[in-house]
Protein backbone atom coordinates (compact mmCIF):
# COMPACT_ATOMS: atom_id res chain seq x y z
CA UNK A 1 0.00 0.00 0.00
CA UNK A 2 1.35 3.67 -0.79
CA UNK A 3 1.20 6.89 1.20
CA UNK A 4 -1.81 8.61 0.60
CA UNK A 5 -1.60 11.33 -1.36
CA UNK A 6 -5.64 12.23 -1.27
CA UNK A 7 -7.53 14.23 0.30
CA UNK A 8 -10.07 11.75 0.73
CA UNK A 9 -10.51 8.33 2.25
CA UNK A 10 -13.05 6.17 1.87
CA UNK A 11 -12.86 2.83 3.57
CA UNK A 12 -15.08 0.09 4.96
CA UNK A 13 -17.74 -2.04 2.82
CA UNK A 14 -16.99 -3.66 -0.68
CA UNK A 15 -18.76 -5.95 -3.12
CA UNK A 16 -19.17 -7.41 -6.45
CA UNK A 17 -22.82 -7.14 -7.22
CA UNK A 18 -23.78 -9.44 -9.90
CA UNK A 19 -27.22 -9.03 -11.67
CA UNK A 20 -28.13 -11.19 -14.79
CA UNK A 21 -30.85 -10.39 -17.04
CA UNK A 22 -34.05 -11.99 -16.15
CA UNK A 23 -36.96 -12.17 -18.93
CA UNK A 24 -40.04 -14.27 -20.01
CA UNK A 25 -41.28 -15.93 -16.66
CA UNK A 26 -44.44 -15.58 -16.56
CA UNK A 27 -45.33 -16.89 -12.56
CA UNK A 28 -42.15 -15.02 -11.63
CA UNK A 29 -39.55 -16.83 -9.34
CA UNK A 30 -41.77 -19.57 -9.51
CA UNK A 31 -40.65 -20.11 -12.89
CA UNK A 32 -36.79 -19.46 -12.09
CA UNK A 33 -35.98 -21.62 -9.16
CA UNK A 34 -36.86 -25.40 -9.92
CA UNK A 35 -35.31 -28.02 -9.08
CA UNK A 36 -33.50 -29.47 -11.66
CA UNK A 37 -34.18 -27.26 -14.39
CA UNK A 38 -32.17 -25.42 -16.32
CA UNK A 39 -33.09 -21.47 -16.95
CA UNK A 40 -32.33 -19.38 -19.84
CA UNK A 41 -31.28 -16.12 -18.78
CA UNK A 42 -29.38 -12.81 -20.45
CA UNK A 43 -25.91 -11.82 -19.75
CA UNK A 44 -25.13 -10.44 -16.42
CA UNK A 45 -23.72 -7.02 -15.66
CA UNK A 46 -21.25 -6.71 -12.99
CA UNK A 47 -20.51 -3.79 -11.01
CA UNK A 48 -19.26 -2.20 -7.52
CA UNK A 49 -21.19 -1.80 -4.39
CA UNK A 50 -20.96 -1.09 -1.17
CA UNK A 51 -19.98 2.33 0.77
CA UNK A 52 -16.14 2.22 -0.60
CA UNK A 53 -17.65 2.01 -4.50
CA UNK A 54 -20.56 4.31 -3.66
CA UNK A 55 -19.06 6.71 -1.77
CA UNK A 56 -16.02 6.96 -3.31
CA UNK A 57 -16.44 6.60 -6.51
CA UNK A 58 -19.34 9.78 -6.56
CA UNK A 59 -16.15 12.08 -4.51
CA UNK A 60 -13.97 10.93 -7.83
CA UNK A 61 -16.79 11.98 -10.35
CA UNK A 62 -17.15 15.49 -8.41
CA UNK A 63 -13.75 15.90 -9.28
CA UNK A 64 -11.89 15.20 -5.84
CA UNK A 65 -8.44 13.04 -5.43
CA UNK A 66 -10.09 9.59 -3.15
CA UNK A 67 -8.36 7.08 -2.18
CA UNK A 68 -10.59 4.22 -1.55
CA UNK A 69 -9.54 1.42 1.08
CA UNK A 70 -11.79 -1.65 0.68
CA UNK A 71 -10.77 -5.21 1.11
CA UNK A 72 -11.38 -8.65 -1.20
CA UNK A 73 -9.61 -11.29 -1.85
CA UNK A 74 -7.20 -12.98 -4.53
CA UNK A 75 -9.73 -14.72 -6.13
CA UNK A 76 -11.86 -13.42 -9.54
CA UNK A 77 -14.52 -11.55 -7.73
CA UNK A 78 -11.30 -9.63 -5.85
CA UNK A 79 -9.94 -8.89 -9.60
CA UNK A 80 -13.17 -7.82 -10.99
CA UNK A 81 -13.65 -5.45 -8.30
CA UNK A 82 -9.97 -4.16 -8.64
CA UNK A 83 -10.89 -4.00 -12.66
CA UNK A 84 -14.09 -2.10 -12.06
CA UNK A 85 -12.46 0.42 -9.83
CA UNK A 86 -9.17 1.14 -12.31
CA UNK A 87 -11.72 1.51 -15.15
CA UNK A 88 -12.13 4.94 -13.41
CA UNK A 89 -8.58 6.06 -12.18
CA UNK A 90 -5.60 2.94 -11.55
CA UNK A 91 -4.70 5.43 -8.81
CA UNK A 92 -7.77 4.47 -6.74
CA UNK A 93 -7.23 0.63 -6.02
CA UNK A 94 -3.67 2.01 -4.37
CA UNK A 95 -5.31 1.89 -1.00
CA UNK A 96 -7.32 -1.35 -1.76
CA UNK A 97 -6.29 -4.16 0.70
CA UNK A 98 -5.63 -7.65 -1.14
CA UNK A 99 -5.82 -10.45 1.16
CA UNK A 100 -4.63 -14.18 -0.05
CA UNK A 101 -6.76 -17.03 0.72
CA UNK A 102 -9.96 -14.81 1.30
CA UNK A 103 -13.17 -14.44 -0.86
CA UNK A 104 -14.37 -11.27 -1.86
CA UNK A 105 -17.74 -10.11 -1.38
CA UNK A 106 -20.44 -10.60 -3.69
CA UNK A 107 -24.31 -10.04 -4.43
CA UNK A 108 -26.46 -12.12 -6.45
CA UNK A 109 -29.27 -9.53 -7.44
CA UNK A 110 -32.29 -11.37 -8.83
CA UNK A 111 -34.42 -9.13 -10.14
CA UNK A 112 -37.00 -10.44 -12.69
CA UNK A 113 -39.63 -8.47 -14.22
CA UNK A 114 -42.54 -7.53 -12.10
CA UNK A 115 -41.08 -8.95 -8.67
CA UNK A 116 -39.11 -7.85 -5.77
CA UNK A 117 -35.58 -7.98 -6.16
CA UNK A 118 -33.91 -11.08 -4.23
CA UNK A 119 -30.39 -10.32 -2.97
CA UNK A 120 -28.12 -13.82 -2.31
CA UNK A 121 -25.16 -11.85 -0.48
CA UNK A 122 -21.64 -13.33 0.69
CA UNK A 123 -19.67 -10.54 3.50
CA UNK A 124 -16.82 -12.06 1.76
CA UNK A 125 -13.36 -10.53 3.41
CA UNK A 126 -15.69 -7.71 4.90
CA UNK A 127 -16.09 -9.73 7.77
CA UNK A 128 -12.29 -9.59 8.49
CA UNK A 129 -11.44 -6.53 8.11
CA UNK A 130 -9.81 -4.92 11.38
CA UNK A 131 -7.33 -1.84 12.27
CA UNK A 132 -4.74 -3.42 11.53
CA UNK A 133 -5.83 -3.40 7.72
CA UNK A 134 -5.43 0.08 7.24
CA UNK A 135 -1.53 1.20 7.91
CA UNK A 136 -2.10 4.68 9.84
CA UNK A 137 1.25 5.85 8.66
CA UNK A 138 0.50 6.00 5.26
CA UNK A 139 -2.73 8.47 6.40
CA UNK A 140 -0.50 11.53 7.33
CA UNK A 141 -2.00 14.55 6.03
CA UNK A 142 -5.00 12.55 5.07
CA UNK A 143 -8.15 15.32 6.12
CA UNK A 144 -11.09 13.57 6.29
CA UNK A 145 -11.40 9.88 6.49
CA UNK A 146 -15.21 8.09 5.88
CA UNK A 147 -16.12 4.76 6.93
CA UNK A 148 -19.18 3.35 5.70
CA UNK A 149 -21.60 -0.62 6.71
CA UNK A 150 -19.86 -1.59 9.81
CA UNK A 151 -23.50 -4.02 9.80
CA UNK A 152 -22.19 -5.37 7.18
CA UNK A 153 -19.19 -6.22 8.39
CA UNK A 154 -18.44 -8.69 11.34
CA UNK A 155 -15.53 -7.54 13.16
CA UNK A 156 -16.78 -4.06 13.19
CA UNK A 157 -19.88 -4.70 15.21
CA UNK A 158 -18.74 -7.76 17.28
CA UNK A 159 -17.82 -7.69 20.99
CA UNK A 160 -20.23 -4.41 20.87
CA UNK A 161 -17.79 -2.64 18.45
CA UNK A 162 -14.27 -2.75 20.05
CA UNK A 163 -12.72 -2.99 16.71
CA UNK A 164 -14.78 -0.14 15.04
CA UNK A 165 -13.97 2.12 18.15
CA UNK A 166 -9.74 1.23 18.13
CA UNK A 167 -10.03 1.84 13.91
CA UNK A 168 -11.84 5.17 14.67
CA UNK A 169 -9.94 6.25 17.44
CA UNK A 170 -6.59 5.49 15.63
CA UNK A 171 -7.79 7.73 12.75
CA UNK A 172 -8.85 10.55 14.86
CA UNK A 173 -5.36 10.66 16.67
CA UNK A 174 -4.40 11.29 13.54
CA UNK A 175 -6.02 14.94 13.33
CA UNK A 176 -8.38 14.10 10.43
CA UNK A 177 -12.09 14.45 10.27
CA UNK A 178 -13.79 11.64 10.79
CA UNK A 179 -17.56 10.79 8.92
CA UNK A 180 -19.66 7.63 9.05
CA UNK A 181 -22.30 5.77 7.98
CA UNK A 182 -24.22 2.74 8.49
CA UNK A 183 -26.72 0.09 6.75
CA UNK A 184 -30.07 -1.98 7.50
CA UNK A 185 -28.90 -4.76 9.74
CA UNK A 186 -31.01 -7.87 9.11
CA UNK A 187 -32.69 -7.90 12.33
CA UNK A 188 -32.61 -11.59 12.36
CA UNK A 189 -28.92 -11.51 11.59
CA UNK A 190 -26.34 -11.25 14.47
CA UNK A 191 -25.79 -7.68 13.41
CA UNK A 192 -29.63 -7.12 14.00
CA UNK A 193 -28.76 -8.54 17.30
CA UNK A 194 -26.15 -6.32 18.09
CA UNK A 195 -26.22 -3.82 20.95
CA UNK A 196 -26.48 -1.01 18.79
CA UNK A 197 -26.71 1.67 21.38
CA UNK A 198 -23.77 0.52 22.93
CA UNK A 199 -21.75 0.25 20.16
CA UNK A 200 -22.47 4.08 19.08
CA UNK A 201 -22.04 5.31 22.77
CA UNK A 202 -18.27 4.20 22.73
CA UNK A 203 -17.79 5.16 19.03
CA UNK A 204 -19.87 8.54 17.83
CA UNK A 205 -16.70 10.46 20.31
CA UNK A 206 -14.20 9.47 17.49
CA UNK A 207 -16.98 10.39 14.77
CA UNK A 208 -17.14 13.96 13.40
CA UNK A 209 -20.14 13.73 11.13
CA UNK A 210 -22.35 10.45 11.80
CA UNK A 211 -24.71 9.96 8.54
CA UNK A 212 -27.21 7.79 9.16
CA UNK A 213 -30.00 6.95 7.32
CA UNK A 214 -33.81 7.42 9.01
CA UNK A 215 -34.58 3.73 9.38
CA UNK A 216 -31.28 2.49 10.13
CA UNK A 217 -30.60 4.56 13.20
CA UNK A 218 -34.30 4.25 14.24
CA UNK A 219 -33.85 0.32 14.69
CA UNK A 220 -30.48 0.84 15.93
CA UNK A 221 -31.69 3.16 18.52
CA UNK A 222 -35.30 2.19 19.80
CA UNK A 223 -35.71 -0.95 17.99
CA UNK A 224 -38.71 -1.75 19.37
CA UNK A 225 -40.35 1.33 18.08
CA UNK A 226 -39.30 0.55 14.95
CA UNK A 227 -40.75 -3.55 15.45
CA UNK A 228 -44.14 -1.49 16.95
CA UNK A 229 -43.79 0.90 13.16
CA UNK A 230 -43.28 -1.72 10.73
CA UNK A 231 -46.13 -4.18 12.05
CA UNK A 232 -48.73 -0.91 12.04
CA UNK A 233 -47.89 0.40 8.79
CA UNK A 234 -47.39 -2.94 7.26
CA UNK A 235 -46.15 -2.16 3.65
CA UNK A 236 -45.88 1.28 4.05
CA UNK A 237 -42.81 3.50 3.89
CA UNK A 238 -41.61 4.41 7.74
CA UNK A 239 -40.05 7.64 6.27
CA UNK A 240 -43.82 8.66 5.84
CA UNK A 241 -44.70 8.26 9.28
CA UNK A 242 -41.40 10.88 10.34
CA UNK A 243 -41.56 13.93 11.79
CA UNK A 244 -39.53 16.61 13.32
CA UNK A 245 -39.90 16.14 16.95
CA UNK A 246 -38.95 12.08 16.70
CA UNK A 247 -35.84 13.32 14.41
CA UNK A 248 -34.62 16.15 16.91
CA UNK A 249 -35.31 13.51 19.73
CA UNK A 250 -32.71 10.81 18.00
CA UNK A 251 -29.79 13.72 16.98
CA UNK A 252 -30.05 15.24 20.74
CA UNK A 253 -28.95 11.36 21.53
CA UNK A 254 -26.27 10.61 19.11
CA UNK A 255 -24.99 14.41 19.49
CA UNK A 256 -24.91 13.20 23.22
CA UNK A 257 -22.37 10.32 22.67
CA UNK A 258 -20.18 12.49 21.16
CA UNK A 259 -20.51 13.28 17.81
CA UNK A 260 -20.25 17.05 16.36
CA UNK A 261 -22.83 16.76 13.29
CA UNK A 262 -25.59 14.46 12.84
CA UNK A 263 -27.47 13.91 9.62
CA UNK A 264 -30.14 11.71 8.50
CA UNK A 265 -30.90 10.96 5.03
CA UNK A 266 -34.53 11.18 4.40
CA UNK A 267 -35.02 10.17 1.22
CA UNK A 268 -37.57 11.86 -1.47
CA UNK A 269 -37.91 14.02 2.02
CA UNK A 270 -34.33 15.68 1.98
CA UNK A 271 -32.08 15.95 4.18
CA UNK A 272 -31.64 16.31 8.24
CA UNK A 273 -28.77 17.69 9.89
CA UNK A 274 -28.32 18.37 13.58
CA UNK A 275 -25.03 20.30 15.23
CA UNK A 276 -23.55 20.25 18.77
CA UNK A 277 -24.03 23.75 20.51
CA UNK A 278 -20.50 22.85 22.08
CA UNK A 279 -18.17 25.50 20.27
CA UNK A 280 -15.02 23.20 21.17
CA UNK A 281 -16.20 19.70 19.99
CA UNK A 282 -17.15 21.52 16.58
CA UNK A 283 -13.47 22.80 16.58
CA UNK A 284 -12.12 19.67 17.18
CA UNK A 285 -13.41 18.16 14.43
CA UNK A 286 -9.63 18.04 13.07
CA UNK A 287 -8.70 19.04 9.75
CA UNK A 288 -12.25 20.04 8.47
CA UNK A 289 -13.33 21.95 10.74
CA UNK A 290 -15.81 24.70 10.05
CA UNK A 291 -14.15 27.97 9.57
CA UNK A 292 -16.94 29.81 10.78
CA UNK A 293 -18.22 28.35 14.01
CA UNK A 294 -20.54 30.64 14.80
CA UNK A 295 -22.80 28.84 11.47
CA UNK A 296 -22.55 25.93 12.12
CA UNK A 297 -23.28 25.75 15.87
CA UNK A 298 -26.30 24.72 17.41
CA UNK A 299 -28.28 24.39 14.03
CA UNK A 300 -31.17 22.08 12.87
CA UNK A 301 -31.91 22.42 9.64
CA UNK A 302 -33.78 20.10 6.90
CA UNK A 303 -33.66 21.16 3.03
CA UNK A 304 -36.02 19.49 0.56
CA UNK A 305 -34.44 17.68 -2.59
CA UNK A 306 -34.09 18.76 -5.96
CA UNK A 307 -36.99 17.89 -8.32
CA UNK A 308 -35.75 15.39 -10.99
CA UNK A 309 -37.00 12.43 -13.29
CA UNK A 310 -35.96 9.77 -11.36
CA UNK A 311 -34.81 6.42 -12.88
CA UNK A 312 -32.96 4.39 -10.39
CA UNK A 313 -32.54 4.84 -6.60
CA UNK A 314 -29.17 2.55 -5.98
CA UNK A 315 -26.58 4.85 -4.19
CA UNK A 316 -28.21 7.88 -3.42
CA UNK A 317 -27.62 7.93 0.06
CA UNK A 318 -23.77 7.39 -0.79
CA UNK A 319 -23.81 9.78 -2.69
CA UNK A 320 -25.45 12.81 -1.06
CA UNK A 321 -23.08 12.09 1.73
CA UNK A 322 -20.53 12.26 -0.95
CA UNK A 323 -21.73 15.31 -1.80
CA UNK A 324 -22.10 16.80 1.94
CA UNK A 325 -18.27 15.76 2.58
CA UNK A 326 -17.27 18.38 -0.28
CA UNK A 327 -19.18 21.12 1.41
CA UNK A 328 -17.06 20.20 4.75
CA UNK A 329 -13.83 19.71 3.03
CA UNK A 330 -14.47 23.08 1.27
CA UNK A 331 -15.66 25.02 4.52
CA UNK A 332 -18.63 26.20 3.60
CA UNK A 333 -21.58 27.20 4.91
CA UNK A 334 -23.74 24.27 6.50
CA UNK A 335 -26.65 25.66 3.81
CA UNK A 336 -24.95 25.38 0.83
CA UNK A 337 -23.34 22.37 2.43
CA UNK A 338 -26.73 20.54 3.03
CA UNK A 339 -27.80 21.76 -0.56
CA UNK A 340 -24.86 20.36 -2.50
CA UNK A 341 -25.21 17.05 -0.71
CA UNK A 342 -29.16 16.89 -1.67
CA UNK A 343 -27.92 17.91 -5.70
CA UNK A 344 -25.98 15.67 -5.72
CA UNK A 345 -28.11 12.75 -4.32
CA UNK A 346 -30.78 14.17 -6.84
CA UNK A 347 -28.16 13.94 -9.69
CA UNK A 348 -27.46 10.13 -8.81
CA UNK A 349 -31.36 9.06 -9.05
CA UNK A 350 -30.90 10.61 -12.73
CA UNK A 351 -29.52 7.37 -13.73
CA UNK A 352 -30.14 3.56 -13.20
CA UNK A 353 -26.65 2.76 -11.30
CA UNK A 354 -25.07 4.11 -8.43
CA UNK A 355 -22.65 7.10 -9.74
CA UNK A 356 -22.83 7.61 -13.07
CA UNK A 357 -25.74 10.43 -12.97
CA UNK A 358 -23.30 11.84 -10.73
CA UNK A 359 -21.70 15.61 -12.50
CA UNK A 360 -18.32 17.44 -11.51
CA UNK A 361 -18.86 19.87 -8.42
CA UNK A 362 -18.94 22.88 -10.34
CA UNK A 363 -21.74 21.26 -12.87
CA UNK A 364 -24.03 20.32 -9.54
CA UNK A 365 -23.56 24.17 -8.07
CA UNK A 366 -24.34 25.52 -11.35
CA UNK A 367 -27.55 23.72 -11.69
CA UNK A 368 -28.51 24.89 -8.10
CA UNK A 369 -27.76 28.72 -8.69
CA UNK A 370 -29.68 28.49 -11.81
CA UNK A 371 -32.73 27.56 -10.06
CA UNK A 372 -33.03 24.48 -9.76
CA UNK A 373 -36.32 23.49 -8.51
CA UNK A 374 -36.95 22.08 -5.00
CA UNK A 375 -39.18 18.86 -4.16
CA UNK A 376 -42.99 19.99 -2.47
CA UNK A 377 -42.47 16.83 -0.41
CA UNK A 378 -41.91 17.05 3.21
CA UNK A 379 -42.23 15.49 6.67
CA UNK A 380 -44.53 17.14 9.10
CA UNK A 381 -41.75 20.35 10.79
CA UNK A 382 -44.43 22.09 13.55
CA UNK A 383 -42.64 24.92 15.00
CA UNK A 384 -40.19 24.89 12.49
CA UNK A 385 -39.16 28.17 10.06
CA UNK A 386 -38.90 28.59 6.25
CA UNK A 387 -35.06 29.64 5.67
CA UNK A 388 -34.97 31.72 2.41
CA UNK A 389 -31.44 31.25 0.65
CA UNK A 390 -31.89 33.26 -2.70
CA UNK A 391 -34.70 31.73 -3.54
CA UNK A 392 -33.60 27.73 -2.39
CA UNK A 393 -35.80 26.88 0.48
CA UNK A 394 -34.82 25.08 3.51
CA UNK A 395 -36.58 24.28 6.59
CA UNK A 396 -34.86 25.45 10.04
CA UNK A 397 -35.97 24.57 13.64
CA UNK A 398 -34.57 27.98 15.92
CA UNK A 399 -32.59 27.45 19.39
CA UNK A 400 -31.64 30.69 19.85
Amino acid sequence: MKKVSADFVVAGHICLDVIPEISGLANGLGDLLVPGRLTAIGPALMSTGGAVSNTGLALHRLGFAVQLMGKVGDDLFGKAILDGLSKYSSALTEGMILTPGEISSYTVVISPPGVDRVFLHATGANDTFCAEDIQTDLLEGTKLFHFGYPPLMRRMFENNGKELVRLLSKIKALGATVSLDTAMPDPASAAGRADWRKILTDVLPFVDIFLPSYEEILFMLHPEIYQKMVREYAGKDLLSCADGSMLSSMAEELLGMGAAVVGFKLGEYGLYIRTSNDTERLSAMGACAPSCTVNWMNRELLVPCFQVEAIGTTGAGDCTIAGFLVGVMNRLTIENTMLGAVGVGACNVERADAVSGVRSWRDVLSRIHEGWPQSGQMIPLDGWRILDLQGLRLYEQNHE
